[in-house]
């Protein structure tokens, strides 16, 4: 028969285990290494050790994690780059950080088609997603002066862009370059969308602003917790995240996960400016209103939407897990 003294401790890992926080996130994509951090910290315990269970969500071409977290079946998600559209039709949702600092949105082009800088696509085919539509394209639109009568289809997938020495088509600078060289030998051409002028953060979590509201210290200990997974993905052992991300996504080959990495680190993608001094998931009210202000320039926003309205800075620029990059 168990006496008091031990079932004491049993009790108390059962209170425990009870009391943990279930929180449903959401992802844009599928499992890859983009999303390493959150992985990272799933495998090493870190969203445990603040007692959070998380379940991460894989995204697809035919899943919608935005409607999703309107009606409440994810908590938390990545749909942040479409802020200031919500803050501008008064819905309740807001950033609460921005993982990358850099987009790693590119367009890809063959070499030697005359396709080498993003001014000379203007008229030319060019294949995107419905999501990318809506988002950046109408940024490159508005400067460049892209028509909607350029857009293609994109199937996810290389085979009609390999297919077509001119076909242009949208990608992730840590993915598709690889593939292609990997494929064919041949180096494309990279546009990054960074460098076009474009200054919208991206993998950006966004949530309800009731969840904010009502439980701010759940949203604290996600961000947290992600940060350092975020630091311990980049600057550390790797090996955790990348193997529940192969397990999660059988089809994704790992040196691809490898490469991924490594270009999110020489590119700065999750670790420039302002990280450096505030750490991962940093957001300032500068950055924001210089994006909402470029925006409308060209168009794509309406003057006179608060952009403070789109997002909250209470959750980060706290230098939360910094410390890992020694």
């Amino acid at each position: 028969m168990l006496g008091i003294a031990t079932l004491a401790p049993l009790l108390s890992a059962n209170q425990a285990a009870q009391a943990q926080d279930r929180l449903n996130f959401g992802l844009d994509w599928k499992a890859e290494a983009e999303y390493g951090g959150y992985y990272q910290a799933l495998a090493t315990g870190l969203y445990a050790k603040r007692n959070l269970a998380v379940t991460i969500h894989e995204g697809g071409p035919q899943i919608n994690h935005m409607q999703l977290l309107m009606a409440g079946r994810l908590d938390l998600n990545l749909g942040g780059g479409r802020a200031i559209e919500f803050a501008a039709e008064g819905l309740p949702f807001v950033a609460v950080a921005a993982i990358f600092q850099k987009d790693l949105a590119v367009l890809i082009a063959h070499p030697g088609q005359g396709n080498d800088d993003f001014a000379s696509l203007k008229g030319k085919p060019i294949m995107i997603s419905a999501d990318t539509r809506n988002g950046w394209w109408r940024f490159l639109a508005a400067k460049y002066g892209y028509g909607d009568s350029q857009i293609r289809p994109y199937t996810f997938n290389l085979a009609p862009f390999l297919a077509d020495r001119n076909a242009v088509q949208q990608g992730y600078i840590s993915s598709e370059p690889h593939l292609i060289r990997h494929q064919t030998g041949i180096d494309p051409v990279v546009l990054q969308l960074s460098e076009s002028g474009y200054q919208g953060y991206a993998n950006i979590i966004t949530t309800s602003l009731k969840l904010v509201n009502e439980k701010p210290d759940v949203v604290q200990r996600f961000i947290d917790a992600s940060i350092e997974g975020w630091y311990s993905y980049l600057y550390g052992d790797p090996t955790p995240a990348n193997k529940l991300i192969l397990q999660t996504n059988p089809e994704m080959p790992a040196d691809l996960v490898d490469f991924g990495r490594k270009t999110m680190i020489e590119r700065g993608t999750v670790d420039s400016g302002d990280t450096l001094t505030l750490g991962i998931g940093a957001m300032t009210d500068a950055r924001w209103r210089e994006f909402y202000q470029s925006m409308v320039a060209v168009g794509v926003y309406k003057a006179g939407i608060d952009p403070t309205k789109a997002y909250t800075t209470r959750f980060v620029n706290k230098r939360v897990g910094i410390e890992g990059k020694r």
